[in-house]
C-alpha cells in the first residue's frame, strides 16, 4: 500500500470505528451499562469474532494487514494517554482515610487470585495454544494472577462519582482498595514482562530502570512539576505552551518505560500521579480527556477486537477452561473482597457493593492482556478467554451493584439517581 492508500484506508477505518463504538456505547447506556462496556463489545464486533466470521471480505477490505501498524500506534497512544489521565485523577489521600479496611480488601483481592493462579497455571500450561511455549510456570502464575486481580479502577471511580458516593464509606473503601490492587497488579505485570524479555540482563534493566524512573518522577520530578503547577495557578489557566511541555514529558516518560522493556502505560501513569493537583490537573482533564476517550481509545478497543478470536474457544475443553477462568475471577475478586470487607466490620450491603465494584475488570484488563499478547506471554486463545471474562465481569457490575446496594440506598437518600456512566 502507498502512503496515499494508507491515508484513505485510515480515514474510513476511523469512521467505522467511531460510529460503531458510539452506537454500541449508546445502546449500552440505554440498558444501564457504562459507555466503556459498549465500546469493549464494539471492538469485538469489528473483529474476526463477528464481522470477520460473517463478512470476511468486508473485514479484510476494511482492516487490511498493512494498516494494522498505524492502528496499533494510535491504540498505544490512546491507552498511554488514558493511563496518564488515570494517574492525574489518582488520589493518595484516599489510601490513608480507610487504610485498614482498604488494605484488608486489597490484600484479599490479590492473595486469592494469585492462589487460584497457582492452582490453574500448571493445568493451563499443559494445554496447547494458551501460554507461549517459552513461558515458565512462575511467569504464567504471575501473569494469570495479575489478570484475575486487576480492577477497572477508572470505571469504579466514575460509578462512585456519578452515584454521589465520593467521600462515603463505600466510595472511599472501594477507591482505596482498587487503587492498591491495581498498583500491585501493574508491578507484578512489570516483573513478568521484565523476566520474559530475553534473559536476566533484560530483566534487571527493566526492573531497576522502572524503579529508578518511578523514584525520579515521584521525587525530583514532582518538585519540578510543582513549579509548572504554580505557574499555571498564577496564570489561572493552562496555556498551549505549558500543555505542549506536559505532552512532551508524557511522550518522554512513555518512551523511557517502553525502551527499558516494561510498557509505555507505566511511564504515563506515574507522570500523571506526580502532577500537582489544582488548575493544572483540572485543565489537563478538560483538554485531553475528550480526545483520548472519544477518538483514541476506540482504536485500542478495535485493535483488541481484531486480536480476539472467540472461534478459537470452540472445543468442549476450551469452553470448560473459559468457564473455569470466569468463575475463578469472580470468586477470586468479588467474593474475596466481600469477605474481607465483612471481616473488617463493614455491613453486608456495603461489603457486597465493594465486592461487586472490585470484580469489574473493564479497560484495565484489556490493557494487561494486550500487553501479554504483544510481548508473546500468551496466545490468542487465552487472550480471547480473558477478553470475554473482562466483558462479562464488567457487564455484571452495574446490575449487581443496583441490586445489592442502589435500590436500598435511594430509599434512604444515600444515593443519587444518576445513571451509571463510563
Amino acid at each position: 500500500m502507498s502512503a496515499a492508500q494508507l491515508s484513505v484506508a485510515f480515514f474510513l477505518q476511523m469512521f467505522v470505528i467511531l460510529a460503531t463504538c458510539r452506537g454500541v456505547g449508546w445502546l449500552a447506556r440505554r440498558i444501564g451499562q457504562p459507555q466503556v462496556v459498549g465500546e469493549m463489545i464494539a471492538g469485538v464486533l469489528l473483529g474476526p469474532s463477528l464481522l470477520g466470521l460473517f463478512f470476511p471480505q468486508w473485514q479484510e477490505a476494511l482492516f487490511p494487514q498493512e494498516t494494522l501498524k498505524t492502528l496499533y500506534i494510535g491504540a498505544q497512544l490512546g491507552v498511554g494517554l488514558y493511563m496518564f489521565l488515570v494517574g492525574v485523577e489518582f488520589r493518595t489521600d484516599l489510601l490513608r482515610s480507610r487504610a485498614r479496611s482498604a488494605a484488608s480488601v486489597s490484600v484479599a483481592g490479590m492473595l486469592v487470585p494469585f492462589a487460584l493462579a497457582l492452582v490453574l497455571a500448571p493445568w493451563l500450561l499443559r494445554v496447547p495454544g494458551l501460554f507461549a511455549e517459552k513461558a515458565k510456570l512462575f511467569e504464567a502464575i504471575l501473569f494469570l494472577g495479575a489478570a484475575i486481580s486487576i480492577t477497572a479502577f477508572p470505571m469504579l471511580a466514575r460509578i462512585i462519582y456519578e452515584r454521589g458516593l465520593t467521600g462515603t464509606t463505600l466510595g472511599t473503601l472501594a477507591l482505596s482498595a482498587g487503587a492498591i490492587d491495581d498498583a500491585a497488579a501493574w508491578c507484578v505485570l512489570a516483573i513478568v514482562l521484565a523476566s520474559f524479555g530475553g534473559g536476566p540482563g533484560v530483566a534487571v534493566t527493566a526492573i531497576v530502570g522502572g524503579i529508578a524512573y518511578a523514584v525520579v518522577v515521584l521525587t525530583i520530578g514532582r518538585r519540578l512539576l510543582a513549579r509548572f503547577g504554580a505557574a499555571v495557578e498564577r496564570e489561572g489557566k493552562l496555556g498551549y505552551s505549558m500543555l505542549g511541555v506536559v505532552l512532551m514529558l508524557f511522550m518522554l516518560g512513555a518512551w523511557i518505560t517502553d525502551a527499558i522493556g516494561i510498557h509505555a502505560v507505566f511511564g504515563g501513569f506515574l507522570l500523571g500521579a506526580a502532577m500537582p493537583r489544582g488548575i493544572l490537573t483540572r485543565e489537563l482533564q478538560q483538554k485531553l480527556q475528550p480526545f483520548a476517550v472519544v477518538f483514541l481509545l476506540p482504536m485500542f478497543f478495535t485493535f483488541s477486537g481484531l486480536n480476539t478470536r472467540l472461534d478459537l474457544v470452540s472445543s468442549a475443553n476450551l469452553v470448560l477452561i473459559a468457564l473455569v477462568i470466569l468463575v475463578a475471577s469472580i470468586f477470586g475478586k468479588g467474593v474475596a473482597c466481600w469477605a474481607a470487607a465483612r471481616l473488617n466490620g463493614e455491613e453486608n450491603r456495603t461489603a457486597l457493593a465493594v465486592g461487586t465494584l472490585m470484580n469489574a475488570r473493564g479497560l484495565m484488563e484489556l490493557i494487561i492482556v494486550n500487553i501479554g499478547l504483544q510481548r508473546g506471554v500468551i496466545e490468542p486463545a487465552l487472550f480471547s478467554m480473558l477478553v470475554l471474562m473482562a466483558i462479562i465481569t464488567t457487564l455484571m457490575a452495574s446490575p449487581v451493584f443496583e441490586w445489592v446496594y442502589g435500590r436500598h440506598a435511594r430509599k434512604t437518600g444515600e444515593l443519587g439517581a444518576a445513571p451509571l456512566g463510563g
